[in-house]
């Protein structure tokens, strides 16, 4: 009996210091960017990939290769804070028309949901989108906008519509751990 006790004892225990975090038991890992100071987390068993003239990092899942997450930097005028661009919804409306669906692409992005959230005495905006490709695949991207050392910091998240309520609290999650320093 003593040796059950100390045996679960020793899994326990091998566990927790293995998977120290919440992000690790749920099956995610870190990525720091400390040169331009930003970090996530991302799905464990998704992959780093390198895009030319394109965000400065894009993840994607390995057998779901259209899952993704990116992170965008773009300047913005000196001294502009993230509600001098605008209300969520007008960043949201923004957003979705020069990046998700510019003139011209063939793509439509419906924003359906824009909030504020202060994390650590920084503005972030979250900012979901119901988006229509040319082929008239449907998908949804969640995204977090915040402003730091005169840029701006998009993270998106994007997930076919019909693997969205499957894998929403986990791309929520994800985009939740963004964030800017």
């Amino acid at each position: 009996m003593w040796k059950k006790i100390t045996l679960i004892l020793l899994l326990v225990l091998s566990f927790s210091l293995s998977n120290p975090g919440v992000a690790n038991a749920a099956g995610l890992k870190s990525f720091v960017d400390s040169a331009d100071g930003y970090q996530f987390y991302y799905p464990n068993g998704w992959l780093q990939v390198k895009v030319a003239d394109g965000p400065d990092v894009v993840f994607h899942d390995l057998i779901e290769v259209s899952e993704n997450v990116s992170v965008v930097i773009s300047p913005v005028p000196a001294g502009k804070t993230l509600s001098d661009l605008g209300t969520p919804s007008e960043v949201g409306y923004k957003l979705g028309k020069a990046a998700l669906a510019p003139v011209d692409s063939g793509r439509t992005a419906e924003l359906t949901n824009a909030a504020q959230r202060e994390v650590n005495g920084k503005v972030y905006y979250f900012l979901e989108y119901e988006v229509e490709l040319p082929n008239r695949e449907k998908r949804h991207n969640i995204s977090s906008v915040a402003v730091s050392r005169g840029k701006l910091f998009t993270f998106n998240a994007s997930v076919p519509e019909r693997r969205w309520k499957k894998l929403q609290r986990m791309i929520d999650e994800v985009v939740s751990s963004f964030t800017v320093y």
